[in-house]
């Protein structure tokens, strides 16, 4: 089945007819890009525009359907209640061999697959000449899923283009190619100019960056870096010695107008200071009657932005810039290339009859045009702010989330002395979140690298802070050094950077350690001031509450850090504060389990499984608690009631429970 350009089917190299009915073959592209069965309902909505019988309608298509796809002795259509689906085993569709090799990723594919996968997407656009004027929603997931394979097109076009000899005419064809679907992405033009240089084409680089340059004008964008990009590349293959601009684009650019849309993120991007950079498009409103701009769309994309720029942990495109280009109707996929930015995310939304408004929200990588996590959230929509308070705080932390694991496991496949500081950075949050104390070294060894790379650079000193953190309460280290040492690394944090939640996050640990704990409490709170979505910050608020604070507010904040971050590798901690606090509330058998659940988590340390096992004793659940005693032994022979106090800060009462439940134990 080919549904990149027009709709055609071919069995054993025959090309079959197909019915002439356009909701027939839309049907058919729609269910064959599926990945699961789809409902009658959900097919009815996608499209008929209120016909007078759309279930008639769906089963005289899907009957049709049946008559070019089933064989004899095996049906293609299937329907199994309300669902319908295709069995395409063994089957060839175009657009899904390229949407599975984009999800698999194709950075390490080779050249002569990522030419094969390139050549599937050229020539037409996905289902060419198919339209249904009277179906809205089937046009907009056409032209979805166009702008999604033109992505993966560039994206291959891209990954081919470098897996070739440089400066071959192979190269340089993929390269044109690539510019051809891709006109305002700055890599494709300094990768065809470089080429030119090699090859001593100067002319024709000239001419190219003379037709770029009237190009990106007439677009407000600025070009300058395109130019400066040629001079270095003439120069680097010794073709620009000594020689004058031989035209006013090889010159600096001049001054732009202020609404020009800065493409800042790529030199950013390209220095050892580098931070991940993000694009976040303003959310389309599908709903039926809505302006085209403005509106709850417009506030919620200005909300996840604000809130995401709070985070200080990445580079995020200014709102003016997002706005402008949706003014312009360009596509997140293209915005993400004309921008340079790692991950762009887009989404729309759409009121329904019930009172809710559902928004489908996605993150993807720009090179590799491959999906990172997509979602979808409802709520009511009985309150505007709640619902962009509500839904915003799920997007952002998601967003926020899948990007620091998507640069964490970047940075473990790269060689160590090859890593920038962001790269180190993120090598040392994944040894970090192990809770081993030869991974601790580790992370320490990374953050320190990150800091040597750039000193200016705020989240390393909060993450050497938790290093040290992790010895004084585990008792990895002498205790008093262990501490002046988190302490330090976090006020040092907290020099870089004053905005960055982190850094407050780790002043009050650190002040937890000293035992100041207003104060820490105190720091904690302007973590999540300065960055309300920020999960750790609300964790460590329950976590100091659970010991000696206010167990119920301990119990609402961990609540708050699991919904914000509910896949977080600190999991562990936030299950085991609630069990905590359940306990001082006297709730035993809540406590028990929530202790159990957190003692679960591959991560949890001795201390977690001690939670569990107190839990256990009070809830009467001897030999299970028993069990969990025997572990702890196990996995660190002497462990014993002492080390659990002197670890914690817990009030007379959370005390006296400890002591209770050791005497069940008869430990």
């Amino acid at each position: 089945m080919r549904l990149l350009g027009p709709l055609t089917l071919r069995r054993d190299g025959v090309a079959l007819a197909l019915p002439a009915s356009r909701k027939v073959r839309a049907l058919l592209a729609y269910l064959a890009m599926a990945n699961r069965p789809v409902t009658r309902s959900h097919l009815c909505e996608l499209l008929w525009d209120l016909p007078s019988d759309p279930r008639g309608e769906l089963r005289w298509c899907l009957s049709k359907l049946r008559g070019v796809l089933d064989e004899p002795d095996r049906p293609r259509v299937v329907a199994s209640g309300d669902s319908v689906g295709l069995d395409l085993a063994g089957c060839l569709v175009d657009a899904r061999e390229v949407t599975a090799a984009m999800q698999q990723g194709i950075a390490a594919l080779p050249a002569a697959r990522l030419q094969d996968l390139a050549t599937l997407c050229s020539g037409s656009d996905f289902l060419e000449g198919l339209d249904l004027p009277r179906s809205p929603a089937f046009a907009g997931w056409r032209v979805a899923e166009r702008r999604r394979l033109r992505a993966a097109h560039a994206a291959l076009l891209e990954h081919w283009a470098k897996a070739l000899p440089p400066a071959s005419d192979a190269a340089l064809a993929a390269v044109e190619q690539w510019l051809a679907i891709a006109p305002f992405d700055r890599r494709a033009h300094e990768q065809l100019l470089d080429a030119l240089a090699a090859r001593g084409r100067l002319r024709e680089g000239d001419e190219h960056l003379s037709s770029t340059a009237r190009r990106y004008e007439l677009e407000g964008q600025d070009w300058a870096p395109i130019g400066h990009a040629w001079r270095a590349a003439k120069l680097r293959h010794g073709r620009g010695a000594g020689a004058v601009p031989t035209s006013r684009f090889e010159a600096p650019a001049p001054p732009l107008p202020v609404d020009t849309l800065a493409t800042t993120a790529r030199p950013l991007a390209a220095d050892a200071t580098r931070r991940a950079s993000l694009a976040v498009m303003p959310f389309a409103d599908r709903s039926p009657g809505a302006a085209l701009r403005g509106g709850l769309g417009d506030g919620l994309a200005h909300d996840v932005i604000a809130r995401l720029a709070k985070l200080r942990s990445m580079f995020v495109i200014a709102e003016g810039t997002m706005f402008a280009l949706a003014e312009r109707h360009v596509g997140a996929e293209d915005a993400g290339r004309r921008l340079d930015v790692d991950y762009i995310a887009s989404g729309s939304l759409r009121r329904g009859p019930d009172a809710h408004v559902r928004v489908t929200v996605q993150l993807m990588e720009t090179r590799l045009a491959r999906v990172l996590w997509a979602d979808e959230f409802s709520v009511r929509l009985d309150d505007t702010f709640r619902v962009l308070d509500e839904i915003g705080d799920r997007i952002v932390s998601s967003i926020a989330s899948q990007i620091e694991v998507a640069e964490r496991n970047r940075a473990i496949l790269k060689p160590p002395n090859s890593l920038d500081a962001w790269e180190a950075h993120h090598r040392g949050l994944w040894h970090m979140v192990r809770f081993h104390r030869e991974d601790n070294e580790q992370a320490r060894h990374f953050f320190r690298t990150a800091l040597r790379l750039d000193p200016t650079f705020s989240r390393p000193y909060a993450g050497l802070s938790f290093t040290h953190f992790q010895d004084a309460f585990l008792g990895w280290g002498e205790r008093d050094d262990a501490v002046e040492r988190a302490y330090a690394s976090a006020c040092d944090g907290l020099m870089a950077d004053e905005r960055d939640p982190a850094s407050h996050w780790a002043l009050g640990r650190a002040l937890w350690l000293r035992g100041h704990q207003d104060d820490a409490l105190g720091e904690l709170q302007s973590a999540v001031e300065l960055s309300p979505n920020f999960a750790l910050g609300h964790y460590t608020l329950g976590w100091v509450h659970a010991q000696s604070g206010d167990a119920a507010t301990a119990i609402a904040q961990t609540d708050h850090s699991r919904a914000l971050s509910p896949f977080d590798p600190m999991l562990f901690g936030m299950l085991a504060t609630r069990a905590l606090a359940l306990l001082r509330l006297g709730r035993y058998e809540e406590a028990a389990d929530w202790g159990v659940r957190s003692a679960s988590r591959p991560n949890a340390h001795v201390h977690i499984q001690a939670i569990a096992m107190l839990c256990l004793a009070l809830a009467g659940r001897i030999d299970d608690a028993r069990a969990f005693a025997a572990t702890i032994q196990r996995a660190r022979p002497g462990y014993g009631v002492e080390d659990l106090l002197s670890a914690f800060r817990l009030s007379p009462d959370a005390r006296a429970l400890v002591r209770k439940a050791t005497r069940a134990l008869d430990v």
